[in-house]
Parts: structure tokens; sequence; C-alpha cells
């Protein structure tokens, strides 16, 4: 049986880049498809980005307890499933989930060796900075992923490894040096 990995972080701390780039080098892990109700975009693939399910359907597995985790973001919702974590740990996969810390603690409660790992910024001001950089948000909405970043720092006293990001070659060493 081969490790799952939980990785979180604050949105705008580069948690994807990093984690894409430690998959590139590191094809023998896989990064674990998250089930979701809204709509399939241009380019994405059901089964692949992620499993495109109904309202219905997904309230009907958060009935039968079908999730790891689950959370809803802005009208839709998201959530891990546990048969496709058990079923690709059984065929020997290393997997990554990438979710939010509240999810993570989920998950560790359901499976105690799961080893939660959380991508910091280097700072406060860094994540800022980077948020602002995007220029995709409202400031009333940068505002509001501020003070949830607060929340997600609390909750990460809780994991096993913080890596912080500076730059993504150091964050992608230090995860090395954690999941190999």
């Amino acid at each position: 049986m081969k490790k799952l990995f939980v990785i979180s972080g604050s949105s705008g701390v580069g948690k994807g880049t990093v984690i894409k780039e430690f998959l590139k080098r590191h094809p023998g892990f896989k990064l674990s498809v998250s089930c979701t109700t809204r709509g399939i975009r241009a380019g994405e693939v059901h089964g692949e980005n992620y499993f495109f399910l109904s309202k219905e359907e997904f309230k009907k597995c958060i009935e039968n307890e079908e999730f790891l985790e689950w959370a809803e973001f802005s009208g839709n919702h998201y959530g891990t499933k546990k048969s496709f974590v058990e079923e690709c740990l059984k065929r020997g996969d290393n997997l990554i989930l990438e979710i939010d810390t509240k999810g993570a603690l989920n998950v560790k409660k359901l499976m105690p060796d799961a080893v939660l790992i959380f991508i910091a910024p280097p700072s406060m001001e860094e994540l800022e900075s980077r948020l602002r950089g995007r220029h995709t948000e409202t400031e009333e909405a940068i505002q509001k992923r501020l003070a949830s970043i607060k929340l997600e720092i609390e909750n990460s006293k809780k994991f096993d490894h913080i890596v912080v990001n500076d730059t993504v070659e150091n964050a992608v060493k230090a995860l090395e040096e954690i999941m190999i």
C-alpha cells in the first residue's frame, strides 16, 4: 500500500504550480480527481479533471457518507470520494490530494496515515502581493481571501509538515525530502 499526501495552502501561495512541477519530476505520483457539481469547462475531461456530478448525485454521496471530505465554494460542491482514494492506494499509486485545510484535517481523522503538508507563503505581504498581482479579483474578494488565510494558517499548525514557497524550486525540493 502506498502513501496518501494531502497538500493544502492559501489561495495565491502557488501550491498548484509547486504540485505540477513535482509531478513532472515524479510521474510515479498521481493527483487525486475530485468530484464537483460545477459545469464542465472547455477542454476538461470527466474523470480526468473532475468527476462532474449533478447536485442530486452529490447530495446522495453526502447522505451515503461516500466522501472523505467535501465543501461548498461559490455555490458549487467539491469532494473527494473514499472509494477513489482507496482504489488508487490499493493499486499502488502514491496519491496527492490538493484540498483546503479543513478538508485535510477531515481526511486525517478518517485516514490517520495520511501525510498533511501545508504550502505557506514567505510572508503575508508576499501573499497579498501575489493575490493583487493576478488582477482577477475585486478588492472585496481579496480582503475575503486574506481573512480566510488566517484560519488556514491556524489549521496548518495541526499539519505534519509546512513548506515555505519562497521559490518553486525550493518548495519542490522540500516536497521531495518529505515525500520520497
